[in-house]
């Protein structure tokens, strides 16, 4: 077999069998890198804290060698056995950077330029990320850019960009002295930046391992069902839904990281769209787009003034606006319309999402979801596998891995904790 009596090992912290919590360890004598560091979300866990200790106790995140914080109280079980060590992250949505405060600062951690930008603005209020030790809001990040390589002793990285609903996601390219490892993080084909994945599945056809995530294979209803089937059409039905509301207000919310779902609203919306303060700096921060904003908070954002609206105009407006709201929707005026579009709460899963539908609907407010996964369909999961062609194919990130197949060679289900 091609990939017997290699030295490389993969260790499968977390992330396998569930959504999400993804930190896997490829090892090459004594150089290691880990991907991703988030955490599992599990409502059903009760939490005392959301302290290291607590969240391993939980098994939330695992056990790992000389990786955390060492100010945060954990007992390391054996010395370090390591001389090279770096964290790279793929993409800035929580499962995949959660705890990135919770690891040793002494470890320098790599990301795109881009996830580091909106990590720094989704945390400015220190409400996104778990705490640092000393109060720092994002550890350092070191930046990088698109192809480029980073060499941890024996082990080389290089990022890719992919196409997901995060902006500045990437896959990596992972090559140590005996094999090649392809690790797409998120992505999927249907977005903005299709292109992006298409040329990682170039650059990495053929590769030794595959690993790839599998969200859309974890469920069994059918979610093909009225699906939108790219951003460029949940866009259009956007504008639609304004246009058929005319004369009445009408808000939105979408996720904070989609970054070019929300130029691409500001851009192209039939009304004269209002963001939130801390998305227009988002905005500004990561396409350098000035857009139109209210704010409620004392944070400064940095933002142009000249483009500073006041709240409570928005409140009464039933017409020349569409404007987001991310909180005290029980302000906004009875008979609107509210597009929901993968904002928080995301979904039935998440306990504060029913409730949230309750208030919208006791205001007499119209709630429409246009949604858009960030993930690969089934067939385009199916289509990345066949155009890189990988020798061993490991799926993970899913609920239902096994239903990921490899008709180019061999496939592994990994269980957590399992070091190959």
């Amino acid at each position: 077999m091609v990939l017997k009596d290699k030295k490389t090992t993969l260790t499968f912290h977390s992330g396998v069998l569930t959504i999400g919590g993804t930190i896997i360890e490829v090892r090459y004598g004594k150089s290691r890198i880990f991907f991703d560091f988030g955490t599992e979300y599990n409502p059903e866990i009760q939490l005392k804290d959301d302290s290291l200790l607590s969240l391993l106790e939980t098994g939330l995140i695992p056990e790992l060698n000389h990786v955390y914080d060492p100010r945060m109280g954990y007992q390391e079980a054996k010395d370090l056995d390591a001389e090279n060590t770096a964290i790279f992250i793929s993409h800035c949505h929580l499962d995949h950077t959660r705890m990135v405060n919770y690891s040793d600062p002494a470890i320098p951690m790599y990301a795109l330029k881009e996830t580091k930008v909106l990590l720094e603005s989704l945390n400015a209020k220190g409400d996104f990320l778990l705490p640092s030790y000393d109060g720092t809001s994002v550890r350092n990040i070191i930046p990088l850019d698109n192809l480029e390589t980073i060499t941890v002793g024996d082990i080389n990285v290089q990022v890719m960009r992919v196409d997901h609903d995060a902006y500045g996601a990437c896959g990596m390219i992972i090559t140590t002295p005996d094999l090649q490892i392809a690790y797409t993080g998120d992505l999927r084909l249907h977005g903005y930046d299709r292109a992006d994945s298409l040329a990682y599945c170039e650059r990495v056809h053929g590769t030794d391992i595959l690993i790839i995530e599998g969200v859309s294979i974890s469920f069994d209803d059918d979610r093909n069902v009225n699906r939108i089937n790219s951003e460029a059409e949940l866009l259009e039905k956007i504008i639609a839904c304004v246009n058929e509301n005319d004369g009445k207000q009408v808000t939105f919310n979408t996720y904070p990281g989609n970054v070019k779902r929300l130029a691409a609203i500001v851009e192209h919306a039939p009304r004269q769209v209002v963001l939130e303060a801390s998305y227009a700096h988002i905005l500004k921060e990561c396409l350098n787009i000035d857009a139109w904003y209210y704010q409620n908070d004392d944070t400064d954002y940095k933002l142009d003034e000249s483009k500073r609206l006041d709240y409570k105009d928005l409140l009464d407006d039933t017409g020349h606006y569409l404007w987001q709201v991310v909180d005290n929707y029980e302000n906004l005026k009875g008979g609107g319309v509210y597009i929901h579009s993968d904002a928080s709460p995301l979904g039935e899963f998440d306990p504060a999402y029913q409730p949230f539908l309750d208030m919208l609907a006791a205001n007499n407010i119209d709630f429409v979801r246009l949604a858009c996964t960030g993930h690969a369909f089934v067939e385009d999961l199916e289509e990345i596998v066949d155009r890189i062609s990988p020798k061993l194919l490991v799926p993970i990130h899913s609920l239902h891995p096994e239903r990921l197949e490899n008709k180019h060679g061999l496939r592994h289900l990994p269980i957590r904790g399992e070091t190959i």
